[in-house]
Order: C-alpha cells, then structure tokens, then sequence
C-alpha cells in the first residue's frame, strides 16, 4: 500500500519485520525467539562502569568522533584480535550502533545512482540505507544450505555504475561465515574496479570453528577483508558493543577506515547523530580490554545454545541448517508441512505461543527463501527449553 506523505526512495518499505513480530509475540504472550536481543544482560563489571560513569558526570555531548579511550580501545581490540592496525585519531569513529555506520556510510560514499551490492538475504536495513542514499542495490542471492558465492556470477552484477560492495560476515540471517577463498573473490574484484567495501562485522565475536557439532565439515575462522592484500584502503569496517557484550540497547558502534574515508564518513555522521552514549562509551571501552577469557567463554556459552537449539529444532521435525557463526539459525519448515514462512510465523505465536522471524523479510526473490524461518538462540537456557516444549506441538 503506498503511502501518502512517504517518498518515493522508501515506499514499499512498510514497518520493520522485527516491530511486526515482536507486537504479534506480545499480543499472545508468546516466547520470543525471532528479534536478535539477548533475554540476558552483560557483564555486570561493565554494567557497573556505565553506572559510575552517570555519577562521574559523562552526560553531556562527547566528542564527534567519539570519546578518546573508547576509539584507543576500538583501535587495540582490531590489532589484537586480527593484526589490523589503525590510528584511533584519524581512522575510528564512534556510531550510534553499527545500523548508524551503515547508513553514514552510503550516504557519505554514494552519488545517487550509484549501485551496491549486497548478498541476499540481507539484513533489512540495508536496502533501505542504500535507497535513503539515492542508490541502487544489486543483489547476489546466496542458496540454501550452503550460501556458497560464486565468483563468476559475483562479477556479472559489477557494472560501471558500482561503487560498493556491502558485505556482512558472520552473516545475517544465514549464520554464515565466508571463507578466505569467497573473501578473496570479492578483494579481487574490488581492487579491479576500484570499489570500496563497508564491512559489517558486528558478530566477529560469534563463530564456532571447532567441530563441536559432530560433523566433519570444516567450520571458518572470522576473516576481515580489510586484512587482506589491498583491502585496508578501501574497507569500511563495521562493528558494535550490543551482539558481543549483550548490550543491544546501548547502541556504541564503531567505523574503522583509512583516514580519507573517514574523513568523508565523519562529514555525515556529525549531521545525524553527531555523538552518542556518552556515559556508555567509557564502559565499552573497559569492555573491548576484557581478557581472553570473556570472549573464549562467550563462544563456549552461545556454542551449547547453538547446539541445542539445532538438535530441539530437528527433534521437533524441521531441517536444521547448523550455522557456523552469529545467533540465528534457519530452518527448513517443509518436513512439517508447512512452505510459507510469513504464514508460519504468523501461526505460531498464536498457535505454540512461540514467535519467530520469517526470512523473506531478508529477501526480494521471496522463492529463495520462503521454506525457512529463522530462530534466534541469543536467549537463556530455560527459555530455549521451554520454547522448544512448545514447538513440539507445532502440526498440521
């Protein structure tokens, strides 16, 4: 239905699938295991630095690009965890979540016209920033079950007329995580065509590469492209405290990139938030200097809800896509009898009382994704139990 008073770049844009479920669970008290927020909160060591920080007087606007020591930390956290260097003066500024960056992003670096592509599914912000910005998506659809990129078919959407490749990885909704050899294919062809590349890497934190599973797949290890040959100057990386602290209400992200692109990414970003969190961004910081124990033990614990969450999803009937990476699992519905995810998730909440999101949400070509519904297992370990309890009532 088009709306009257809406422009033309954002018809057909309607309310986020998010807002539509969460009021549907609401509505029939159901268990919430679509929206990606935890039911748990972080630390409460960093919960107790945000506090202190109200009380120590940081409640006024901070700095455009974000607090000192926070940038300081965001630039420490990249060099130790993947060798990438950057200068926290020139070449980090603090967002108002990752969802921000993407949109200062696009609109910083895009002339109207100008296409992006992105892999389908997406999350369902990005074709809304890309057409805010006066460009034009061009989609690469990554099949089930295994989201594999085809190089050659990667290239035949770069046109004369592209200017970013949007890539997210640990991926969204899929749980994908793409290899060094996909990461590779689109270096290359950012290099050839002078592209530049806005990296979406708020679960870098969430990947299982052991094998836990029981199968003998080989699971991928978290890559940046930035840290690939070529790829530091033209990579905007993108990132945030909410998916690794347990924090999604905070809203501190950040923007990693050469100092001439954030200079361009810093002319947007202080004419839409300017600043944020200023309280929550000296916690963040003590956060990103946790030691190598919070985040082994963060896998640890998201790896056992994985897990069990895939075996409650197979036990109930569906056919599970185990996912190397994020909090989201697909599952293919038809084993049950059921070959419209929309009408599912509609069904459920009222039905099992258990809601979840129906993935073509993440798509244009709605075929391709249409017999999967997505689960979220970012929740507690009594709550995955009861909401599988449930899902087993879930028939024909």
């Amino acid at each position: 239905m088009r709306q009257p008073f809406l422009t033309s770049r954002l018809q057909g844009f309607g309310t986020t699938i998010f807002t539509e479920m969460t009021l549907h669970a609401q509505k029939y008290d159901a268990l919430n295991l679509g929206q990606g927020f935890p039911n748990f909160d972080g630390p409460d060591e960093i919960k107790a630095l945000a506090a202190e920080s109200v009380g120590h007087g940081y409640n006024q606007y901070g700095p455009m690009p974000g607090l000192p020591d926070l940038r300081l930390a965001v630039a420490e956290h990249r060099k130790r965890f993947y060798g990438v260097e950057y200068d926290p003066d020139t070449e980090i500024t603090i967002t108002h979540g990752a969802t921000e960056g993407i949109h200062v992003s696009l609109q910083a670096l895009c002339e109207v016209g100008d296409e992006v592509v992105i892999f389908e599914p997406f999350y369902d912000s990005y074709r809304a920033c890309i057409a805010m910005a006066g460009a034009v998506d061009r989609r690469y659809t990554l099949e089930a079950p295994d989201f594999a990129v085809d190089g050659d078919r990667l290239a035949r959407l770069i046109t004369d007329k592209t200017r970013a490749i949007l890539l997210n990885t640990p991926h969204n909704p899929t749980g994908k995580v793409f290899r060094r050899s996909e990461l590779e294919l689109i270096a290359d062809l950012a290099r050839r065509h002078d592209l530049i590349v806005i990296a979406d890497e708020v679960y870098e934190h969430l990947v299982y590469t052991d094998g836990s599973d029981g199968s003998d797949r080989e699971a991928p290890a978290h890559i940046p492209i930035a840290s690939l040959p070529g790829m530091r100057e033209r990579t905007v990386t993108l990132s945030s405290a909410g998916k690794t602290f347990s924090f999604t209400g905070w809203k501190v992200g950040w923007m990693c990139a050469p100092p001439e692109l954030t200079a361009a990414l810093r002319t947007a970003h202080q004419f839409v938030t300017f600043s944020s969190g200023t309280a929550f961004q000296t916690a963040v910081a003590a956060a990103l200097r946790l030691d190598d124990a919070f985040f082994t033990q963060l896998v640890d614990d998201y790896r056992q809800r994985r897990d069990f969450l895939c075996r409650g999803l197979e036990s109930v009937g569906f056919d599970v896509i185990r996912p190397d990476g994020t909090y989201f699992v697909l599952a293919d519905m038809r084993p049950l009898g059921f070959d419209d995810d929309v009408e599912l998730c509609r069904v459920m909440p009222q039905k099992v009382q258990v809601a979840a999101i129906p993935p073509t949400a993440f798509y244009v070509n709605k075929s391709a994704g249409r017999h999967l519904v997505r689960f979220a297992f970012c929740k507690s370990m009594d709550l995955l139990e009861e909401g599988i309890r449930r899902l087993s009532g879930l028939s024909r």
